[in-house]
C-alpha cells in the first residue's frame, strides 16, 4: 500500500515546481535555521560527517553547501592500478551488465534503448551496442560529488530535458524507461579504454546538477536540448580529467550510468545489483586500450 501511495505521488505532484521551490530554499542562507535543517536532516539518514573536511554542521552557509560538502583527502582513496577502472561515486548498484544490442536492463521486467537514454544519437549510440553498463544510485545519505573512473578527455555533452521523477529502487522498478525520460546531462569522453559515456540523472527534487568544466547545466530547465563540443587533448581549450578527479555534481541525490564500448573493459565481479559502492574502489579491468593511452599519459 504504502509503494502504491509513493507511485501514485510521483505521477501526481507537480516535480518541476517542487524541484525548483526546493532548489531556491536549499540556497537560501538561514542562520540558525539552516543548521536545524541540516541537523535533522543528518540524524534522520545517518549521514556521516565524521567523513567529511568541516564535519560541524554550522560551518555550512546554506544547504546546498552541506549537501555538495568534500570529504577528506585520505576518505576515498583511489585505486591506483592502471589497468583498473573505479567506481565514480558513494552509493549503491541499481543494475550493471552486458548491453544486448541496444538495449539496458533497467530493473525485472523493465528495458530501456541507448538511443533512447543518447537523446536519439543514433552515432553515439552505435559506440555502446554490445557493451557494459553500470547504473549506480545515490541516496540522499551518500556523497554527492561524482569523479572520473579512469583518465578521460571530454568531446562532448548533451543536456537533455525530462522528466523529474524520482530514481530510487522503488521508481525503478515500476516506472518504463524511467532513465530515459528523466533530465539529464550526457558526457562523452575518450579514454584509455575506448569511448566512454558517463550521464548524470535529474530527478525529484535535484535542484541542480554541475559539471566541474562548465558549472551549473541545469537550472534552467528551458525544455531544449542543448550541446556543447571540445577539441582532442593537445587542441587549446581541451578539458582533460584523470582517474579519481571530481567531474560533476549533484544538489540533491540522483543517479550515475556509464556505457562503455564492447570487448574494452570487464566489470568486477564483486558488484552486483544493490552492491554498495565507494568512490574510488575498482569498477572493472582492462581488456584492450587505444591510442588515448599515449596522450593521456602526457598530460
Amino acid at each position: 500500500m504504502l509503494d502504491s501511495i509513493k507511485l501514485g505521488l510521483n505521477h501526481l505532484l507537480p516535480k518541476k515546481w517542487l524541484t525548483e521551490l526546493a532548489g531556491w530554499a536549499a540556497g537560501k542562507r538561514a542562520g540558525w535555521l539552516t543548521k536545524a535543517v541540516i541537523d535533522i536532516f543528518v540524524w534522520f539518514y545517518r549521514v556521516d560527517m565524521s567523513e567529511a573536511q568541516k564535519p560541524d554542521t554550522a560551518s555550512y552557509r546554506t544547504f546546498n553547501d552541506f549537501f555538495v560538502r568534500p570529504l577528506r583527502d585520505e576518505a576515498r582513496p583511489i585505486d591506483a592500478d592502471p589497468n583498473l577502472l573505479v567506481l565514480p561515486a558513494d552509493g549503491a548498484i541499481s543494475q550493471l551488465g552486458h548491453i544486448e544490442g541496444d538495449t539496458i536492463f533497467q530493473a525485472k521486467g523493465h528495458y530501456y534503448s541507448l538511443e533512447a537514454l543518447l537523446a536519439g544519437d543514433r552515432q553515439m549510440a552505435s559506440q555502446f551496442r554490445d557493451g557494459e553498463f553500470a547504473t549506480i544510485y545515490l541516496a540522499p545519505r551518500d556523497y554527492h560529488r561524482v569523479h572520473m573512473p579512469c583518465n578521460g578527455i571530454l568531446r562532448e555533452m548533451i543536456y537533455v530535458p525530462g522528466d523529474l521523477y524520482s530514481v530510487n529502487p522503488l521508481t525503478a522498478r515500476n516506472i518504463p524507461n524511467l532513465f530515459a525520460r528523466n533530465e539529464r546531462v550526457i558526457c562523452y569522453f575518450d579514454t584509455e579504454f575506448g569511448p566512454m559515456v558517463q550521464i548524470l540523472v535529474g530527478a525529484t527534487i535535484v535542484g541542480s546538477i554541475e559539471t566541474a568544466w562548465a558549472g551549473t547545466i541545469t537550472p534552467p530547465r528551458e525544455g531544449v536540448i542543448k550541446r556543447w563540443s571540445w577539441p582532442g587533448a593537445e587542441a587549446e581549450g581541451a578539458v582533460v580529467l584523470l582517474k579519481g578527479q571530481e567531474m560533476g555534481r549533484f544538489k540533491l541525490g540522483s543517479t550515475v550510468i556509464n556505457l562503455f564500448a564492447p570487448g574494452r573493459i570487464k566489470l568486477a565481479e564483486s558488484l552486483e545489483a544493490e552492491t554498495k559502492t565507494r568512490l574510488g574502489q575498482p569498477m572493472a579491468m582492462a581488456l584492450a586500450r587505444t591510442d588515448a593511452e599515449t596522450v593521456l599519459h602526457h598530460q
